[in-house]
């Protein structure tokens, strides 16, 4: 798999997740907290919590996610897309402020709430690859192949589900907005995406 931007990613999110595992001080400086950033100007929180994570699994879960669905996108973006990889970067590296926007106008009042974790962007990224070619197999629990765009309600759900109880300090509602960029961003950067996901979708 010829994917550097998306390998570099990885290293650099694991590199900075294991420090914060090690470092609660720093986990505490990096991790997302609304009313730190909108009463306290900390605005570095809205990207620097992107490559934090609440414990091993979660950074596992993360990066296989990402390592399997990005390297296919940053090929298409690469292919097909205006400005290539630089593009692909962009969208990973924006979506990760960009889809904690609700949380911050949701949560800035509330200086209990904390989240952490590359969802949002990872999220981009998934939908994207969904958006590219909705009747892909996907792995449920890596043994039930059900097709991508199934995957992607049901994970849309379960986000939903898992917002409601805002008790593991994971930023599920940015798994929404993740997703609209990823699709936003494809849409936008990659001619023809949204006639081949109607004709795609169609091709049932």
């Amino acid at each position: 798999m010829n994917s550097p931007i998306t390998l570099v990613i990885i290293v650099v999110t694991c590199l900075v997740s294991i420090l914060c595992f090690e470092n609660r001080e720093w986990f505490g400086r990096l991790q997302f907290n609304a009313c730190q950033v909108a009463y306290r100007e900390q605005y570095y929180r809205l990207f620097s919590h992107g490559f934090v994570h609440a414990n091993w699994w979660h950074l596992i879960i993360n990066m296989f996610v990402f390592f399997s669905f990005g390297g296919v996108v940053e090929g298409y973006y690469e292919r097909y897309a205006v400005g290539g990889g630089l593009t692909y970067a962009a969208m990973y590296l924006l979506a990760i402020p960009l889809s904690s926007l609700w949380s911050l106008m949701k949560y800035k009042d509330n200086p209990y709430y904390n989240a952490v974790g590359a969802s949002g962007a990872v999220n981009a990224v998934l939908f994207a690859f969904v958006f590219l070619d909705p009747w892909s197999k996907l792995y449920l629990f890596f043994a039930l192949p059900i097709p991508g765009i199934v995957f992607a309600l049901l994970y849309l759900w379960y986000s939903y589900a898992m917002s409601k109880k805002e008790n593991d300090g994971i930023g599920h509602d940015a798994h929404f907005t993740g997703a609209i960029i990823g699709i936003l961003f494809t849409a936008i950067f990659i001619p023809d995406s949204t006639a081949n996901f109607i004709a795609r979708l169609l091709d049932f």
